[in-house]
């Protein structure tokens, strides 16, 4: 982070505070609260959270999310008491901070967390619509809702046309075409929306209700809490609950905003989540102790921040600070804001809060029921009785799927049954289970085809006693399947394929179906389908739960992973790794252009500088193997072919797989001129010249690879690591390149990589 605010710190703070400013006056009314306790929040966010929070870029401060949880505090127990809850919320932040739950908070449903923010902003909504409309809002949304007909027939028309204004503003503001948009759309709509609504009001001379910042000598300040002890302490769950995950959530937004940044100029450290925990803890104590709102991460006013161009934690702090001099020196002019627009303001904030990207992320992964619940349950009963409703929902719906097995049977012209079990067996499918396998005649053969990825005790015992009991009066069973093998005097059972399982070696399809083939004597396209839809049986219920969260979080990768497109090199199989882990670029070759090189497609240095530059990987592998075919073609190529040869030349004709292995001409004028000094691999000489080109083209690669900038500027910064390895196909063996001015070695060694080379280690 810059040791001092650079200037697009300074532009992005100011943008901030402009949007953050007539938001924060504006849920401090929606809330009931004093104005002034939003202005204390967001400048104690921004300051405090945003000094010793764990996302830089994350600005926080009061925060639409928690206007439902403050408004029924501060009519249960009044507004100290409820300053006294959030240094208490605070306090508890700080605790979870300590014990590092900060990731396990993103493990609650997706559903339930939109469920309860558009819930929030349906009781949002509901209240300012009263204010809009010249009103005063009722105590729940029921209420609001059974109040609005008496409200739409004593309709304030003053009221009513300053927030049209103000929503017309806000909305149109975004969409001015041309230059002149462009021009406005510096000014952030909110701000605008306001400001206009404030002008009209004032140059009219209109009478309703304006914003009234009362001295701050009268600004009250926490006491001790007062009322029941359990209800003081849901409370201050609920505060606790709510504004970690809405911060949580946030600030891993604001991660896929700063990754998705074009030509980042300075190096972002993705958020550290407990310490981000910390920060919003102790920025809830010092708002409380203040006389301040509850403060949260708050993703408008991040997003904000992001496009505006901030780069450290010194953008979110000077808005802190604006917000200060605004609180002392700008309330003449605050006290112009009309009630109305800020309600309106507020209104639409709610509204948007109910998104339509989360409904159909939500309907895509079939939890709508969830959310409609959550929503419902926030908008009847309140937050946290509204979020655990949808958590009860949702484990409901998460026992249905596993209970939900299918049990289908089918026998085949040569007598052999087949039952087939689809989904989780668990001891819920007990009865459905055995009711189906003992109408199965004795004496048969059967297949018992498991595609689930679990089975219980109760399961396996049901199934293995019918296997006994059959193969007893002379039938066979074979159980093929996930989940687990069989022993039995009748029994071929065997597992399903794994994910590494060649095509033709496949046993997990339908045994009555041939695949297509094509003329040449392989799988047609069929074959891939077929793969496709045991993936989708026995490996998808593995991962979705895996990639669902890559999906929100967006990938992160630690590592590139530079290899050859030779079919039988399984990156995820040789390094163990899971989605998200690899960011892999795969060519003919392994080959890696240097910058500028002639006949190059920049496909591998695009790929080189959004892994460096964007994905910020750590480290960067090289890896080549065994019997390659491009080194093989190498060998046969002659060392005098130029890059840029003349139209009609002979090598202007070149095929573009030609073409493409000119990148590993240096590669073979490498070891042809260092005979005396050939790779080993792990004491030995290479067996064959083809295996030492190999060898060599990983090392000669690794120069390239250096001469990238993107790659020499993080190398000089000490922030990237270069590694080659080779894979010998024939052995499933792994060797890694070791560094010889560690080693003293003149020539290039490949190292096992295995236990053995690890107790070597160790000794």
């Amino acid at each position: 982070m810059p040791a001092c605010p650079t200037t697009a710190d300074v532009s992005a703070s100011i943008s901030v505070f402009l949007i953050a400013l007539p938001l924060s006056l504006g849920i401090a009314l929606a809330t009931g609260s004093p104005l002034q306790a939003g202005l204390v929040a967001a400048a104690v966010g921004g300051i405090v959270a945003g000094r010793f929070g764990g996302a830089p870029l994350q600005v926080s401060g009061p925060a639409a999310g928690l206007t439902v949880v403050t408004a029924e505090l501060i009519q249960h127990y009044g507004w100290r008491t409820t300053c006294a809850i959030t240094v208490l919320a605070g306090v508890a932040q700080l605790a979870l901070s300590a014990v590092r739950v900060a990731r396990s908070a993103l493990a609650v449903s997706p559903a339930i967390v939109h469920g309860m923010l558009a819930g929030i902003g349906v009781t949002i909504a509901l209240a300012q619509l009263h204010i809009v409309l010249g009103g005063t809002p009722q105590s729940s949304a029921v209420d609001n809702v059974r109040g609005l007909p008496a409200q739409l027939a004593d309709l304030h028309p003053v009221a009513l046309s300053v927030s049209a204004l103000t929503v017309a503003v806000l909305l149109l503001w975004p969409r001015v075409p041309g230059r002149t948009g462009r021009m406005v759309r510096k000014i952030p709509a909110a701000l605008a929306a306001v400001a206009a609504a404030t002008a009209v009001a004032a140059f009219a001379g209109l009478s309703l209700p304006r914003v009234d910042l009362p001295s701050w000598r009268s600004h009250a300040l926490p006491e001790l809490p007062e009322g029941p002890v359990l209800g003081i302490l849901a409370a201050v769950l609920t505060v606790t609950l709510v504004g970690s995950v809405e911060s949580l959530l946030s600030a891993v937004a604001v991660d896929k905003l700063v990754a998705a940044r074009k030509r980042p100029t300075v190096r972002i450290p993705r958020a550290d989540l407990d310490r981000e925990l910390a920060g919003q803890g102790a920025a809830n104590i010092v708002s409380g102790a203040l006389g301040g709102l509850p403060v949260t991460g708050v993703a408008v006013r991040s997003a904000a921040n992001v496009a505006a161009g901030g780069v450290s934690r010194h953008s979110t702090m000077l808005h802190g600070l604006w917000i200060v001099i605004a609180a002392l020196l700008l309330v003449p002019v605050l006290d112009l804001i009309p009630l109305a627009a800020l309600a309106a303001l507020v209104m639409v904030v709610g509204i948007q809060m109910v998104s339509i990207t989360h409904l159909r992320t939500v309907t895509r992964h079939r939890e709508m029921l969830v959310y409609a619940v959550t929503l419902a349950a926030v908008v009847l009963a309140g937050v946290l009785e509204g979020v655990a409703i949808g958590g009860a929902v949702a484990v409901g719906v998460a026992l249905h799927r596993l209970a939900k097995t299918r049990i289908t049977t089918e026998t085949t012209p040569d007598g052999v049954h087949h039952v087939r079990v689809r989904g989780q067996l668990t001891f819920l499918a007990v009865p459905r289970l055995s009711r189906t396998l003992n109408q199965v005649p004795q004496g048969t053969d059967v297949v018992v085809e498991l595609d689930g990825s679990f089975m219980d005790h109760a399961a396996y015992e049901a199934l293995q006693d019918w296997q006994d009991s059959h193969v007893a009066h002379g039938g066979r069973v074979e159980v093929a399947g996930r989940s687990g093998k069989f022993s039995g005097p009748a029994t071929a059972a065997h597992i399903c394929c794994r994910p590494w399982t060649p095509w033709r070696n496949h046993h997990c399809d339908d045994h009555t179906a041939t695949p297509p083939v094509t003329p040449g004597g392989r799988p047609g396209s069929g074959q891939l389908a077929s793969g496709v839809s045991a993936f989708q049986r026995n490996t998808a219920p593995l991962v979705r739960e895996e990639l669902s969260r890559l999906a929100r979080e967006g990938q992160r990768p630690s590592q590139l992973f530079i290899t050859c497109a030779d079919s039988r090199l399984v990156t995820s199989m040789i390094t163990s790794s899971g989605p998200g882990d690899l960011f892999t670029v795969r060519n003919v070759g392994n080959l890696v252009p240097p910058p500028g090189a002639e006949s190059s497609d920049d496909s591998v240095g695009a790929a080189i500088e959004y892994a460096v530059d964007v994905l910020q990987v750590e480290t960067i592998t090289i890896c080549g193997h065994s019997g390659c075919g491009a080194m093989q073609a190498l060998l046969n190529t002659p060392l005098d072919t130029p890059l840029d040869s003349p139209p009609d030349s002979p090598a202007a004709a070149q095929t573009p797989l030609r073409r493409w292995l000119q990148h590993g001409l240096p590669s073979l004028k490498r070891m042809k001129s260092r005979h005396h000094s050939w790779a080993r691999i792990s004491g030995r000489l290479p067996a064959d010249a083809i295996e030492q080109l190999c060898l060599t083209n990983v090392v000669q690669q690794l120069e390239h690879l250096r001469m990238h900038d993107a790659v020499q500027r993080r190398l000089a910064e000490g922030t990237l690591e270069l590694h080659g390895m080779y894979f010998h196909v024939g052995e499933a063996q792994a060797y890694l390149l070791e560094d010889g001015s560690r080693t003293g070695e003149t020539a290039e060694v490949f190292d096992r990589i295995g236990p053995a080379a690890l107790e070597d280690s160790r000794a």
